[in-house]
């Protein structure tokens, strides 16, 4: 169907049809999923006896906050955990998973990466990269990682390593896949590693569970992980939490990392929610919904991108257990005009033309295209990717299928513009 407010040439709107009618199937199970996950929501609301005085903030050392407490409950009961610490003080994904990690880990433990190497941001952190920085390794927790196998875990190598690494207190597992070409991790795959782990050791399994909240039936910790963390402003805040974060797991872990969020000895109890309870208790009865508008929004790309030869991860049909959907465009003209036009159709910053740039925490320029409501949410329609080999682009997000779907025909109208693709 031509849309009669964009300029989308023809060939390109057909080619768009053709990709719906490749994705009937995809959407149906996005759709199962998502009814479940928001009546499973919806039950934890009510359980909870969510009112009006829950909505309201506090000030001040923030005691005695009914809204905030609620909030922990509520976000457990969701996410299958026995406790969550949700906090809008939590800056970042990065930020809260570094307050788990810290929360945890003592001087003399081991750390386990069973899923390569992680993500830019969280290296600091942990202490792969930079030095005196105060990261895990400044104080004295040594780590170690599993490499993949062809792109997926290598659950032999794992469970050797598990079995012979001295003093490992974590094994820690990144769900999605970062800047990288590897698979996201199944829920199955996150359920074997959690086996393997507590058959072999007392090691706490930790999942960074950033983008894959709501998009499968069960969550990490409803098959077998302890601990989990992720960000307000991607699946669980629904597009509606202005910033934040989450830690959810088991009640222990939970409370050591509360005294990491603020001090020991006060943990969860303080902290005023300053008005922010409103918007994060919105996002999560949101999110199911929202996050099941940006699976559709990936699953539209990879049948849009498969039906014009390129390689696509995840392809259109697969299970997803994330929200992003990976591209290679081959050539960095390609990758800069599909954010050019992913840009053009975001409703804030439309007349923004993306650049490359120095970002922290990254060794490559990135590119950026990002017009959302609350600055950096990738539950917002969003691509971005590093300008190296192979150039892809990493696409991320979208509140409405529909204005997302739009912004991908934009893309590939930018990317014929730019001659990079023929129709």
């Amino acid at each position: 169907m031509n849309n009669p407010f964009f300029k989308i040439d023809d060939d390109i709107s057909a080619l768009g049809d053709k990709a719906m009618e490749r994705c009937k199937e995809a959407f149906a199970r996005t759709e199962a999923v998502t009814e479940y996950n928001q009546n499973k929501v919806l039950k934890a609301f009510i359980h909870n006896h969510i009112g009006e005085q829950h909505l309201v903030g506090s000030t001040g050392y923030g005691y005695g906050d009914i809204g905030r407490d609620a909030l922990d409950k509520t976000f457990a009961d969701a996410l299958g955990a026995e406790a969550a610490l949700v906090r809008h003080s939590f800056t970042c994904g990065t930020h809260t998973l570094g307050v788990a990690l810290f929360g945890i880990l003592r001087p003399g433990d081991t750390m386990l990466c069973v899923s390569g190497t992680p993500y830019d941001t969280i290296q600091p952190v942990i202490g792969i990269t930079g030095e005196g920085m105060g990261s895990l390794k400044d104080y004295g927790v040594s780590y170690e990682q599993v490499d993949l196998k062809n792109g997926r875990l290598d659950f032999e190598a794992i469970e050797q390593k598990i079995k012979t690494t001295p003093h490992l207190k974590m094994v820690y597992m990144q769900r999605s896949r970062g800047y990288s070409a590897r698979a996201t991790l199944t829920t199955d795959e996150m359920r074997q590693i959690a086996d393997i782990t507590h058959a072999h050791s007392s090691a706490i399994v930790f999942v960074d569970n950033c983008y894959g909240e709501f998009t499968d039936w069960q969550t990490p910790t409803e098959v077998g992980v302890d601990l989990m963390a992720g960000s307000l402003i991607k699946n669980p805040g629904g597009g509606i939490a202005r910033t934040g974060g989450y830690i959810a797991g088991k009640k222990e872990l939970v409370e050591l990392c509360s005294y990491r969020a603020t001090v020991p000895g006060l943990g969860a109890e303080v902290g005023a929610s300053l008005g922010e309870n409103r918007s994060m208790f919105m996002g999560l009865f949101s999110a199911p919904h929202v996050t099941g508008e940006a699976l559709k929004t990936a699953i539209f790309a990879g049948a849009l991108f498969e039906l014009l030869g390129y390689k696509v991860s995840p392809a259109s049909d697969e299970a997803r257990f994330d929200i992003i959907q990976c591209i290679e465009l081959d050539t960095p003209k390609a990758l800069a005009a599909f954010c050019r036009g992913v840009q053009s159709g975001a409703p804030i910053d439309s007349y923004v033309v993306p650049e490359a740039w120095d970002m922290p925490g990254y060794d490559d320029k990135v590119i950026m295209a990002a017009g959302a409501f609350i600055s950096g949410a990738s539950i917002e329609f969003s691509a971005d990717g590093p300008m190296r080999e192979p150039y892809c682009v990493w696409m991320q997000g979208g509140l409405n299928f529909h204005s997302a779907k739009t912004g991908i025909l934009l893309a590939l109208q930018q990317m014929k513009e730019a001659g990079e693709i023929e129709l």
